[in-house]
């Protein structure tokens, strides 16, 4: 299904420009890699790598990843890429400065314990950054998988970042205008957790 979705060679299925909430919160990421999860064409991780950071993007799309590397490219950019299920993708602990997650929707027990993976995969003082859709969103009918199960919300997502203390934590109604797929008013969860 992703591979299909990122196939068009000329656009870039979520726009190229990277997610607000996490432009906004990428100031808190201290020095060190960071790890993006199912991260399709590259938006976030580039835009961070543009930064001066070492970016490692992951995701189940070889088109999407690509695509990721050729707009890197065309930016001057390097970031590295894996192709991986996030299923079985292993997250050495105690490696990564940042840990994101925008949009990252998955089954609910592969999603856990890529969580609780991602929660022992930060550094002292790392941060884990996500952007979701809340089950609310299904009314919004503006982007976001089909079933609630694949959707998040703050409690869960306190229960599954174990360990991690909340800097940001909230369910919000915004605006999200991310290309083809994401466009219009949505309802979000948004979270930055810290390593202690």
């Amino acid at each position: 299904m992703w591979d299909e979705r990122y196939a068009d060679p000329d656009e870039y299925a979520y726009g190229t420009q990277p997610n607000t909430f996490f432009a906004s919160e990428a100031w808190r990421i201290p020095d060190g890699p960071v790890l993006f999860l199912a991260e399709g064409e590259g938006r976030n991780a580039i835009w961070l790598a543009e930064r001066g950071h070492a970016v490692t993007a992951v995701d189940g799309s070889a088109v999407g990843l690509e695509k990721a590397r050729r707009l890197a490219a065309e930016r001057g950019v390097e970031i590295e890429t894996v192709h991986a299920d996030l299923a079985n993708y292993p997250i050495e602990p105690g490696a990564w400065a940042g840990i994101v997650s925008i949009f990252g929707h998955l089954p609910p027990d592969i999603r856990r314990e890529v969580h609780r993976r991602a929660a022992s995969g930060l550094r002292p003082g790392g941060l884990f950054l996500l952007e979701a859709y809340t089950p609310r969103q299904l009314a919004y009918g503006t982007g976001g998988p089909p079933t609630a199960e694949m959707m998040m919300d703050l409690a869960g997502l306190r229960a599954e970042l174990p360990g991690l203390e909340l800097l940001v934590g909230q369910e919000i109604e915004r605006r999200v205008e991310e290309g083809r797929y994401h466009s219009g008013l949505a309802h979000v969860v948004q979270v930055v957790a810290q390593a202690p």
